[in-house]
């Protein structure tokens, strides 16, 4: 019987280094398409049960997508689990060759679990989304910097203001034409707009960058996102509990879709009441009403129904102390 075969590749701009455990067998390609077509022919032969890659900025997309799309288990973690699992088992310097290794070492020990790869369309759907973001964030910055300025560099700011404007405009109208051309991003679109406080950049957001939704559990989704309250005992000791970790850029939107939620939202708004008259904090309160706001989400995409408000109800979160 061949023994289990466990890999891990460091990716950089040219290469891609790549360890194989337990065979110790460590190897070099190019971050090309010619490489990354010999790495296929490589791992084919040897059926790993596991290929681990870091996010890095994108310049692991090609592999990972060319890896899955020829039948390998791809998982792409986090690089601050790896450097987290590096040092946790001792390993301290820092290398490609160790890095790799330590991918191979973290795909057997931890088998991260492998999530779909999102195809040409998402990926361009996510990108679009991210780049109205920046620009959102460059007319912000803009603004700030114009306070206090001679009245010639107040007109010149002006000027960059209303063409980052434009081009905001022309982003978002992209985003739109991408969403109708995809039924069922169309349909997403309707279901998580009838919640009151979603709005459409929230939407987008949610169905660019976390594709899972309606997938998985309430628990899962919650951890996925970084909404999950985890607890801090020790012996005797017990702690406030507190989110952490999970999609940052998630979180910022369901933030702002529930500030208006709270207002609008009759279900939101009585939750976030009844909270608060329990002595809740109003920060304690408001990120209970986002991790409701995103379960009730999960289960409306889940069961391909739009809001209702008694169903809602229902739905109950833990809350952070």
């Amino acid at each position: 019987m061949s023994k289990k075969q466990w890999v891990g590749i460091d990716v950089c701009q040219k290469n891609l280094d790549v360890y194989v455990r337990p065979s110790s067998k460590l190897f070099q390609v190019t971050n090309d398409e010619i490489g990354i077509s010999k790495l296929i022919k490589t791992l084919n032969k040897i059926q790993p049960e596991l290929i681990v890659l870091e996010a890095t900025g994108g310049m692991e997309i090609d592999a990972a997508i060319k890896l899955t799309q020829a039948g390998l288990a791809v998982a792409v973690i986090n690089p601050r689990q790896a450097r987290d699992f590096a040092k946790a088992t001792g390993q301290l310097a820092k290398t490609d060759a160790i890095d790799a290794r330590v991918l191979a070492h973290f795909a057997d020990a931890i088998r991260p679990e492998v999530r779909a790869i999102g195809d040409e369309s998402s990926r361009q759907l996510e990108d679009l989304v991210q780049r109205r973001r920046q620009i959102s964030d460059m007319i912000t910055a803009e603004k700030n910097r114009r306070r206090g300025k001679t009245n010639s560099v107040q007109v010149n700011i002006d000027e960059h203001i209303e063409w980052l404007k434009q081009q905001l405009k022309e982003i978002e109208l992209q985003i739109k034409s991408e969403i109708a051309l995809n039924e069922s991003w169309k349909q997403k679109m309707d279901l998580l707009t009838s919640v009151p406080g979603i709005g459409e950049v929230v939407a987008v957001t949610l169905i660019s960058s976390l594709p899972e939704l309606g997938t998985i559990s309430h628990k899962s989704i919650s951890y996925l996102v970084g909404l999950a309250p985890l607890n801090r005992d020790s012996g005797k000791f017990r702690g406030k509990r507190r989110i952490h970790g999970g999609r940052a850029k998630v979180r910022c939107v369901l933030y702002m879709a529930a500030l208006v939620a709270v207002r609008f939202n009759p279900i939101i708004k009585a939750f976030y009441e009844r909270l608060l008259n329990k002595g809740k904090r109003k920060k304690v309160a408001l990120t209970a009403c986002m991790h409701k706001l995103l379960i009730v989400l999960n289960a409306m995409m889940n069961q391909n129904q739009s809001w209702r408000r008694e169903a809602s109800a229902l739905v109950q979160p833990q809350v952070t102390s």
